[in-house]
């Protein structure tokens, strides 16, 4: 990552992806609108974006200030997903007059849970699109920084929620600020402090004040419909995608510094 900001560990099960294929994979194969370019993309090394049965990991970076923790102990999470289910359903009528599909927070597939001596917090919402018969698994990661936060975001159908489960240890441990970027490295004497806490991460309210598109962009990349019209069209792009992605794969071992060349410093929340 720019500065030696962080690094990514991508072990033989997963398959590294940088921004620009990231974001193609993101909007041309799985329709979604485009939205801030991820930092890159971790799919498990055994399966396609195409695969009915893929998920898939998206890493950004929101370099919003120092998040306090001190509220972490504090928060009424019930409460929270009622105010999140409210706020997902007041924005459905936005979101269907663009063109995009309803969609319902259906609850926690697993509640929030913050770790303070990594200073990592996890959580993972189940929602339901309108027309999709299965529905999506959000399971998100929030990596707190010296400036700023690591967003990470597996997605994928709520029938692989076990197995995202199993994998959190690993993807937890993959990616770390590097010294002088960390948590602990914060120097109150002149480092931003954020504007919000733990819970404004879990409600997504930093990723909802950049606009609608980049709300709508968030929820949606669960809803990913493998409907390809021009399957053929795309053939060699894809084949060159891959083979891309099985060279940085193998240079990334035992080690891959993630580059946030070119990408503003905000990222998909929520």
């Amino acid at each position: 990552m720019q500065n030696g900001l962080a690094t990514l560990h991508v072990p033989d099960e997963f398959r590294f992806f940088g921004p620009d294929d990231a974001q193609s994979i993101i909007v041309r194969l799985w329709r979604n609108p485009p939205g801030p370019k991820p930092l890159g993309m971790l799919l498990p090394a055994n399966v396609t974006p195409l695969d009915p049965d893929s998920w898939a990991v998206t890493i950004h970076y929101e370099e919003e200030g120092y998040v306090k923790d001190d509220d972490a102990g504090q928060i009424d999470y019930t409460s929270l997903l009622r105010q999140m289910q409210e706020s997902v359903r007041d924005g459905n009528q936005e979101r269907e007059k663009h063109g995009y599909p309803a969609v319902e927070l259906v609850g926690w597939a697993a509640p929030p849970h913050y770790d303070s001596s990594t200073h990592k917090l996890y959580w993972a919402k189940e929602l339901s699109f309108a027309g999709q018969d299965e529905h999506t698994l959000n399971y998100n990661i929030r990596i707190l920084g010296r400036k700023g936060v690591l967003v990470v975001n597996a997605v994928a159908g709520i029938s692989k929620l076990a197995e995202v489960e199993k994998s959190t240890p690993q993807i937890l441990s993959m990616i770390n600020f590097n010294e002088g970027h960390r948590y602990t490295d914060f120097d109150a004497s002149t480092d931003k402090v954020a504007t919000y806490g733990i819970a404004a991460l879990v409600a997504g309210g930093v990723a909802a004040k950049l606009g609608f598109f980049k709300f709508l962009w968030v929820l949606l990349l669960g809803a990913k419909k493998f409907v390809i019209v021009a399957i053929a069209a795309i053939g060699a792009w894809l084949r060159r995608l891959f083979k891309r992605g099985e060279v940085q794969a193998s240079a990334s071992q035992p080690a891959q510094a993630v580059d946030q060349t070119d990408r503003e410093p905000t990222g998909g929340g929520g």
